[in-house]
């Protein structure tokens, strides 16, 4: 119509206002700007991934806090055979406990008398009481409480192997988890003249009450020492003029041919499964494998360990260095 003062087809703005514009005052070009790279999932607050990450640091933390208790409480071999085994081994205990009523075999006979006669405190207590003490195992009416371990340091160690009077002889375990394993090699290094056993002081058996029967009393005898990073610990032995040699499946001799001086050595056990880790075996001078026959499976850390340690006491022998 001529009487409309819009043209056809234009588009009214609503709620626009005539006059100069308001500027926001660079607000709205710094809420534009980015705030720096987005951080990892396990980083956002909320995010279920950090939710993960904070739960696992959270059983991470309670396994220390369990690890550190256990470090400092006593331990209780329980069961007539094992106690009977660890007291004639002359395991270091601080008391016998034996069950009221108990139906007294040898074994209990012994276990009283051997108690006695090396000053142990014999404790008779109710049989719920020692189900307490030993965490519902089967304990048969004995259970010997074993004090938590004195650790060397690694220190200490290479000390007392250079005032032994003899060229030193240490063994060192990387990973080594299963405390009937740790036994068996501080065993076998106390067999063939070793002078210490080094553990590291994480992914490691300790000193428990198994690795102490299983050692057959041999860690009262060996210093065991604990480092907190082996890797160094070997790269400073190795600075001090020990040679560095790690037993793998591997390796780049073998045990037949290898054509080293065994004066003075360190020998490195690797753990069960794994074997030696990255920075260890690259930390050796030498890495050792065994040769076995087709189709049998590979020797356990602690035999591994012992066929080593008796072809290094072998060696010595010959040479008149022992």
């Amino acid at each position: 119509m001529a009487g409309n003062s819009h043209r056809r087809g234009a588009v009214r703005k609503q709620g626009t206002k005539k006059g100069s514009v308001v500027g926001s005052g660079g607000n709205r070009r710094k809420g534009l700007e980015g705030k720096g790279p987005t951080p990892k999932a396990e980083m956002r607050p909320g995010h279920p991934a950090q939710r993960r990450a904070a739960a696992a640091a959270a059983r991470a933390e309670q396994k220390r806090t369990a690890a550190k208790k256990s470090a400092e409480t006593p331990e209780i071999i329980a069961g007539r055979n094992p106690v009977v085994e660890a007291l004639r081994a002359g395991v270091p205990a601080t008391a016998l406990y034996v069950a009221l009523n108990v139906d007294a075999d040898d074994r209990v006979t012994e276990a009283v008398r051997v108690a006695a006669d090396r000053g142990i405190s014999i404790l008779e207590v109710p049989r719920d009481e020692l189900d307490r003490k030993t965490n519902k195992a089967v304990h048969q009416g004995l259970g010997l409480q074993v004090p938590p371990f004195s650790y060397a340091s690694a220190h200490d160690l290479l000390k007392a192997a250079r005032e032994s009077g003899e060229p030193p002889l240490l063994v060192a375990l990387d990973g080594v988890t299963d405390p009937r394993n740790l036994g068996a090699v501080i065993r076998s290094a106390a067999a063939f003249g070793a002078h210490g056993v080094l553990l590291p002081s994480r992914r490691s058996a300790g000193m428990t009450a198994v690795a102490w029967r299983t050692s057959a009393g041999a860690a009262a005898r060996l210093p065991v020492g604990m480092a907190t990073n082996l890797t160094r610990q070997l790269r400073e032995w190795a600075s001090e003029g020990l040679m560095i040699v790690g037993l793998d499946a591997d390796g780049s001799v073998d045990i037949d041919t290898m054509n080293i001086d065994v004066d003075p050595l360190v020998v490195v056990v690797g753990s069960e499964g794994r074997g030696l880790s990255r920075l260890v075996r690259e930390t050796c001078d030498y890495t050792v494998s065994i040769p076995m026959a087709a189709g049998v499976e590979s020797l356990n850390a602690s035999v591994a360990g012992a066929v080593l340690l008796a072809e290094v006491a072998r060696r010595r022998r010959a040479a008149g260095r022992v």
